[in-house]
């Protein structure tokens, strides 16, 4: 079930487009003028910017007009968009409770990603503009984070099984993404949430053994990893739901070194008779990309190698030439002191909602964080700007190398290139804007047939906002529920 919430402010079958055709190179002497025209069709806005209606209905929560909205864009559902078109769509249908049709969106966008082939003419297009002119390339979280939708749908469906294959989608993906990646990998190589949603659906479906395998696994996730690189503290209830699935187990030696490693003796109590909420909370809206320019001086080195050096942040960059770089481009390199490079970078978007919990019967269950998405995304971006440091390098050579062989032609054609380079060297500010900034969750026993539940939310300022859920109990299944709230600072 999911629960739309926004307090205070303004929350068939899909055909797979086939891959871009590649187009032809072409020669530097040729590209001033598609320089100039790719010029008058960019403009300065982000793509937040250019999307503006849309991000207002969703942070509204106006699905309706959302999905409206979204149909009547056909360009962006077969252009270079197409992914974004059917990430969003997959998202606004998983609002509006449709998890069969939010799945069938989220399977093209997989698949179109999995299809997805270095298009020759985008990238040609890119080294003379700006990365926008290629096809929108998912960061590695965005794609992983399909599937997580794609897991709650299932739930929603009651298809244990098909939530299980979703789960175990993301690891596996991770290690084949950062598979891409000999050196300077992501510090988001595991994620400790999907081994943590594993165990919570091996345990709704009774399998205690891989419930207690999976928590185990997002318990050391959460420790190696997510504390150092994410801030994020293995939640309380993975411990008790940890040390409660080897008790179940008989698995004694690890049941007493979880006690004396969370200082606790643990106290087992039959499951609840009327059964059990596990209840996720996504709250606000993760970053949204803007652009930045940062400038490099060169220094050289005595291997031969250029180094770039930015002093206000710390990057150093060395920077070897190779079998990409023409003549012309080798030797406006040489003559730079100065480069200026445009870079995507994340802007956060504060939520409303700082701590939640649920109030049943007069007990509290806090809900804890299990997902840092804001941080993951801005750790995720700081690790491919330094692996793609050469990439961006690159097509600012072939700019100079193109105003170099320009100028050597007509000194006013060079400057007018010049020109041309200057205005175009522009940042891809697109991502997948309707991401929850966090997700948290907790697990809380039924005692009734219907039970009321208070949901009480606490601003960053220390005000409360309290909201009333029913929930339906009876039996010992587990209910998942999915409540959203949207209210975080917009730009």
């Amino acid at each position: 079930m999911i629960h739309i919430h926004h307090s205070c402010f303004s929350r068939n079958t899909i055909r797979i487009h086939k891959p871009y055709e590649p187009y032809k190179l072409y020669k530097p002497y040729k590209l001033f003028g598609l320089i100039i025209i790719l010029f008058l069709f960019s403009g300065c806005a982000t793509w937040y910017q250019r999307t503006a209606e849309f991000q207002s209905a969703v942070t509204a929560g106006n699905f309706e007009k959302a999905n409206k909205l979204l149909d009547k864009d056909k360009k962006q559902a077969t252009g270079k968009n197409r992914i974004l078109y059917y990430l969003n769509k997959g998202y606004v249908e998983f609002m509006l409770g449709q998890p069969e049709n939010s799945n069938k969106y989220f399977e093209t966008a997989e698949n179109l990603i999995d299809e997805q082939h270095r298009n020759l003419g985008a990238e040609a297009a890119a080294l003379v503009t700006n990365p926008e002119m290629r096809p929108y390339q998912p960061e590695d979280f965005e794609v992983i984070m399909i599937n997580f939708y794609k897991a709650l749908n299932y739930l929603d469906l009651n298809d244990m099984e098909g939530a299980l294959v979703e789960v175990r989608k993301i690891n596996i993906k991770l290690n084949q993404l950062n598979d891409k990646y000999p050196d300077h990998k992501n510090r988001y190589q595991r994620d400790a949430f999907a081994h943590l949603l594993m165990g919570l659906i091996y345990d709704a479906s009774g399998d205690a053994n891989n419930a207690f395998i999976a928590y185990r696994n997002a318990y050391e996730v959460y420790q190696s990893d997510y504390v150092k690189n994410f801030g994020v503290q293995a939640p309380e209830q993975l411990k008790q739901d940890l040390m409660r699935s080897a008790y179940n187990c008989g698995f004694t030696a690890e049941l007493k070194q979880y006690e004396k490693e969370f200082n606790t003796t643990y106290k087992h109590t039959p499951a609840p008779a009327n059964g059990q909420l596990v209840f996720f909370w996504l709250n606000g809206m993760g970053p949204v990309k803007a652009e930045w320019s940062i400038n490099f001086a060169k220094q050289k080195r005595g291997d031969g190698a250029i180094v770039f050096h930015n002093d206000e942040f710390g990057f150093t960059f060395p920077f070897f030439f190779d079998s990409r770089y023409s003549d012309d481009e080798r030797k406006s390199i040489a003559d730079l002191q100065m480069l200026r490079v445009a870079f995507p970078k994340y802007m956060e978007r504060p939520p409303l909602y700082a701590k939640g919990s649920l109030v049943l019967d007069a007990k509290t269950y806090p809900l804890e964080i299990a997902e840092n998405i804001n941080e993951i995304a801005f750790k995720t971006l700081r690790d491919r700007m330094v692996r793609e440091f050469s990439t961006s390098l690159l097509r600012v050579a072939a700019k100079k190398g193109l105003e170099y062989t320009a100028r050597k032609q007509n000194e006013w054609l060079g400057f007018a290139v010049g020109i041309a380079n200057s205005l175009t060297e522009k940042a891809d500010t697109r991502n997948w804007q309707t991401l929850p900034y966090s997700i948290s969750y907790t697990r809380v026993p039924l005692d009734a047939v219907t039970n009321n539940i208070s949901l009480q939310l606490t601003t960053r300022n220390g005000s409360r906002n309290t909201d009333q859920i029913t929930i339906e109990g009876g039996g010992k299944k587990t209910r998942f529920h999915v409540f959203q709230t949207m209210d975080s600072r917009q730009f």
